[in-house]
């Protein structure tokens, strides 16, 4: 019996007995899941094959003439910016959200070249279609390493900055050993249910479960009892690759826009940390240090320390992470 259909039978029988969670499959394009507002699809051409790239553009009734750009980290999708959207918009701001290539409702590619400037550049194309020229730009985990090459490749475009517990913050090539593709896809395919509850249990909510985190777990969690799964777990693959040999802590310092660090002190997130020696795995994603390193290394940057608060403030605790993001994205 082939291995990855016994994964996905035991998935299903997971969540037959795992009766406070109602996870149900989930196709690669999310179809039957309802955004908290209008998804519109941005179709174009990159690497010689059509993509269709997913975005929430929310304009407020009474407008300040700002505009927002979220961006998501990897283990989300646009849908997770529900209440800070809300919050924005009621304060005035025009919120763009899109969904990158390979994640939410976007296209999942079978052969897509991943980097950091190309899912910028695709990001780019949305405002300019949207004509869009100027946004503060939020990012998230994997969604901060974008926001930071996005306001490299385009410093006109992006008025504020605002790393959100970013990943990236050191160097994850030449603390462990790299893993292949390969690896990664077979890696992947392991997830279950079980796992990815499990994984966020431990690293993003400090072992402390909160029933509205199920809604964002499911959304992750339902890909793997699909008949979809391999291909989304292929683009997870070919992103964790980028995220891995792609760094942008080395160029911190070349970023011109006003920059606010928002940090979760206890998030200990780091890219693989499991491979890396043991004496070197303690030392991997110590944001209560990392912060302060980000701060110095960005031409005077805000840090705001979250204590007691983990790898998701924006949803660990809102009221304390968007009160600091209106107030910086509200000064001129």
């Amino acid at each position: 019996m082939n291995k990855y259909f016994v994964i996905f039978i035991l998935n299903l029988l997971f969540v037959a007995a795992y009766g406070g969670q109602k996870v149900e499959p989930l196709d690669k394009d999310l179809s039957s899941v309802k955004y908290p507002y209008k998804v519109d699809f941005f179709t174009f051409k990159s690497q010689g094959d059509d993509m269709k790239m997913a975005y929430m553009d929310v304009v407020p009734q009474k407008a300040n003439g700002k505009a927002i750009l979220l961006l998501h980290g990897k283990n989300f999708n646009g849908a997770y910016w529900e209440q800070t959207i809300k919050a924005l918009v009621e304060n005035g701001f025009r919120v763009i959200v899109p969904d990158q290539i390979g994640f939410g409702k976007s296209t999942k590619p079978e052969k897509y070249q991943y980097t950091f400037q190309q899912l910028a550049h695709n990001t780019k194309a949305i405002l300019d279609r949207l004509k869009v020229e100027k946004v503060a730009v939020l990012g998230h985990s994997m969604g901060g390493m974008l926001a930071v090459r996005f306001a490299l490749m385009y410093p006109d475009a992006t008025e504020k900055l605002i790393l959100e517990n970013p990943i990236g913050l050191e160097d994850y090539k030449v603390l462990g050993p790299y893993q292949t593709v390969d690896e990664n896809y077979r890696s992947e395919l392991n997830n279950t249910v079980e796992t990815y509850r499990a994984y966020q249990l431990q690293f993003y909510y400090d072992n402390k479960w909160k029933p509205e985190y199920d809604r964002w777990l499911n959304l992750l969690a339902g890909w793997t009892l699909s008949p979809d799964y391999p291909i989304i777990a292929w683009n997870a693959a070919l992103t964790m690759d980028m995220i891995f040999t792609q760094p942008v802590v080395y160029e911190l310092g070349n970023i011109k826009s006003p920059t606010l660090l928002i940090i979760g002190t206890r998030d200990r997130t780091a890219i693989g940390k499991a491979r890396a020696p043991k004496e070197i795995q303690p030392t991997m994603g110590l944001y209560n240090i990392l912060g302060k390193k980000t701060q110095e290394a960005i031409p005077d940057a805000k840090l705001l320390e979250l204590e007691n608060i983990g790898h998701l403030p924006h949803i660990e605790a809102f009221e304390r992470f968007i009160e600091p993001v209106l107030s910086f994205c509200s000064d001129k």
